[in-house]
């Protein structure tokens, strides 16, 4: 049945007296040279708490098998067979950083040329161990290593080349799906002589815009409105339930987005520092906002105004932020009119006059300290701002 199956007759050519145990060596003082691949098909998940890659690539080896050679001629022209994995030798090249087996597909066939050379092409789902850099989240950029090298031989028995050059590998992206989360910057090539080993180095980048829409954003929408809230009047109770409401609403942002930020147990992202400084900065702003509702709140029942306050806020402080002539005008022509209608309704007591002279001052040396804060808080913020957007700009680009 199989008397004319040049397929046949080659197999069982190639099949007779073969040792897929030995080395395929005529010399075993010759090394057999293998030749590694290398292309990034998809990068399937990046677990930062357990430090876990992992990656779809395309693998590629090819070496010369001294046993697997046969005259093209002798067999109808044949140039190349594909054989069984099983019943060929294969080099024990392994991925140093393994840490799971990842479903890959099983690819039983190997081909083999006419002149030996043996090509071992398969997809593998490749779960590695990878030192994970969390601190510039979402604008982080990670560097993982696979090491390609046998398991037990030595580079007198396998000695591991490039079948591309580094450069080809490294602008390589023709099978790459961009469109998840990640996106591929490149892969760099080096090998190790002394270990005979091949090691890429898989660079990614984290797109940003999905965290900087969900994250980013409303937290700066919320520190914004605590800016404006400075504007309230405050003498009014408006400006506290403000800034409460503003601290709350803070308070569920973080409880909502803690499952989306990264954890690991080897540090903080930055983003989390940030988070944790605004809500900082939110409670010293309404800490602010209380000591100064406190200090105008029913000044006519307070004592003088101490001539050291006087001189340090109504003088010195109100030229340092030039607001000399909106407190003389526009802030005690409303104050007047206030105290004239207080004054309307205490003119059974004897010192109405001190009452709202007194009422003045501290209101005045209030408004004067609520801008002088207002100012220092709005400074602080807007530093803090450009420093950290200024680092995430370099990490981004770096």
């Amino acid at each position: 049945r199989f008397a004319n199956a040049t397929l046949v007759r080659l197999s069982e050519f190639l099949s007779a007296g073969y040792k897929k145990g030995v080395r395929p060596v005529k010399d075993w003082r010759y090394s057999t040279m293998v030749s590694i691949d290398l292309m990034v098909y998809s990068i399937l998940n990046v677990d930062e708490k357990n430090q876990v890659l992992t990656t779809y690539v395309w693998y590629r080896q090819q070496w010369t098998d001294e046993f697997l050679v046969w005259n093209p001629e002798d067999f109808d022209d044949v140039k190349q067979i594909s054989m069984p994995t099983a019943n060929v030798w294969v080099p024990d090249i392994v991925i140093n950083e393994f840490v799971d087996v990842g479903k890959s597909p099983d690819i039983p066939y190997v081909y083999v040329r006419s002149d030996g050379l043996v090509q071992n092409y398969k997809p593998i789902q490749v779960v590695t161990a990878c030192s994970l850099n969390i601190y510039n989240f979402p604008f982080d950029v990670q560097n993982c290593s696979l090491t390609f090298q046998s398991w037990l031989h030595t580079i007198n028995d396998i000695n591991i080349t490039l079948m591309r050059s580094p450069e080809e590998v490294k602008v390589d992206k023709t099978v790459f799906m961009n469109q998840g989360e990640w996106e591929l910057l490149f892969v760099t090539t080096s090998l190790v002589d002394l270990f005979s080993s091949f090691n890429p180095q898989v660079v990614i980048r984290r797109r940003p815009l999905f965290y900087t829409v969900n994250l980013l954003l409303p937290s700066i929408f919320l520190m914004v409105m605590d800016i404006v809230g400075f504007y309230l009047p405050p003498d009014s109770g408006e400006r506290v339930s403000f800034k409460i409401t503003l601290l709350l609403g803070y308070s569920v942002f973080l409880i909502i987005v803690s499952d989306t930020l990264p954890a690991t147990a080897i540090g903080t992202p930055l983003i989390g520092v940030y988070f944790v400084v605004c809500m900082a900065l939110l409670v010293i702003s309404l800490t602010e906002t209380v000591l100064i509702v406190r200090l105008v709140h029913k000044q006519d029942l307070q004592s003088h105004v101490p001539q050291w306050v006087k001189h340090l806020v109504l003088d010195k402080a109100t030229m340092l932020l030039c607001i000399r002539n909106r407190m003389s005008c526009s802030l005690l022509a409303l104050m007047d009119n206030i105290l004239h209608e207080v004054s309307s309704i205490r003119q059974f007591l004897e010192k109405r006059e001190a009452c709202r002279d007194i009422a003045k001052d501290w209101l005045q040396v209030g408004y004067v300290l609520d801008v002088l804060l207002f100012r220092v808080y709005l400074l602080a913020m807007l530093a803090y701002s450009i420093t950290l957007g200024t680092l995430w700009s370099v990490w981004q680009y770096a």
